[in-house]
């Protein structure tokens, strides 16, 4: 049985990962993007991410640039939008897009935070619409989190988990449409925590992210906050909660330090500076180690798999 046709709308960071991911998993995939330079570098780009991996390089033939729209994904099974964190783009994109699928097709938007019902409300058959958020690098980081709106069809949740399963990903259901969804709401929880030790001169910037890296983060892999708290105890869980939550910052708002340092042009790696100083070498530096680290980690998958 042949797999279902992906068509991928946005030809980007995220999305000419994510039609690699499909193409490697035996899919054919339409891509399309707006911006023509975007769209002719893609192949090339997805093919120097599999030869650096060792991936099949064949598979960058299953993957065909569309320039209109339209013919992108017409005769898909499947659509994901991955363009920029714009919510009337995304909403005026699905316009379009249903105009031009099949009526089964099953319609997708990658977004890291912005709630898919505001995307999708528009739609004519929101039944088929749902959520992906896929983790940058695409082809390296595992999961995918599936988000369901209240008018979501039971059978796209399941086709389009089970669509990412067979691809090798780690899908998560995310059963109620909330701004963040799973991950980058755990995320920025910490990272809420994080800024609040700083800005209250607890600690500095770089003692954070080693205590972090050095403590609870070396095990974070492999063991859950949920798991460590059933196995440490729930009632020994409880009783640190009482003592440690009043003290956490629990501001429904950005950190004012935050917003300092964007007033001030301090923007982390863009500018040179944000909580840290970032000479080019040691952005450099940082990137390669976190891609080595995610490449490792991809491997020790792959091997864990095949076990």
């Amino acid at each position: 049985m042949s797999k279902p046709r992906i068509a991928v709308i946005g030809a980007g960071l995220m999305g000419h990962g994510i039609a690699q991911v499909f193409a490697l998993a035996g899919h054919d995939v339409t891509i399309y993007d707006s911006f023509e330079k975007t769209l002719a570098t893609a192949k090339q780009r997805i093919l120097a991410n599999l030869k650096d991996l060792g991936g099949d390089q064949s598979a960058v033939e299953r993957v065909t640039p569309v320039a209109g729209l339209a013919a992108a994904v017409r005769d898909a099974a499947y659509v994901v939008e991955a363009v920029l964190e714009d919510l009337p783009l995304k909403q005026k994109l699905f316009a379009e897009i249903e105009q031009h699928v099949r009526s089964d097709t099953i319609l997708a938007s990658n977004t890291s935070v912005i709630p898919i019902t505001g995307i999708m409300q528009g739609l004519k058959r929101r039944e088929r619409a749902l959520g992906t958020h896929w983790w940058n690098p695409p082809y390296l980081v595992p999961l995918v989190e599936v988000i369901e709106t209240q008018w979501t069809a039971p059978e796209a949740v399941a086709f389009t988990m089970k669509l990412h399963a067979d691809a090798g990903k780690k899908p998560a259901h995310v059963k109620k449409d909330v701004p963040g969804f799973i991950g980058n709401r755990l995320q920025h929880a910490l990272w809420r925590e994080a800024v609040s030790l700083v800005e209250n001169g607890i600690c500095d910037a770089e003692t954070v992210d080693t205590v972090i890296k050095a403590a609870f983060g070396r095990r974070l892999a492999v063991l859950g906050p949920l798991e460590n708290a059933d196995m440490v105890g729930t009632d020994l869980t409880l009783a640190i909660h009482k003592t440690v939550l009043p003290a956490i910052d629990s501001r429904p708002g950005p950190s004012p330090y935050l917003e300092k340092l964007v007033a001030e042009g301090k923007l982390g790696f863009k500018s040179g500076e944000g909580f840290r100083k970032w000479p080019p070498e040691q952005q450099a530096k940082l990137r390669a180690k976190v891609l080595e680290h995610l490449k490792k980690a991809r491997e020790e998958d792959a091997k864990t798999a095949k076990e």
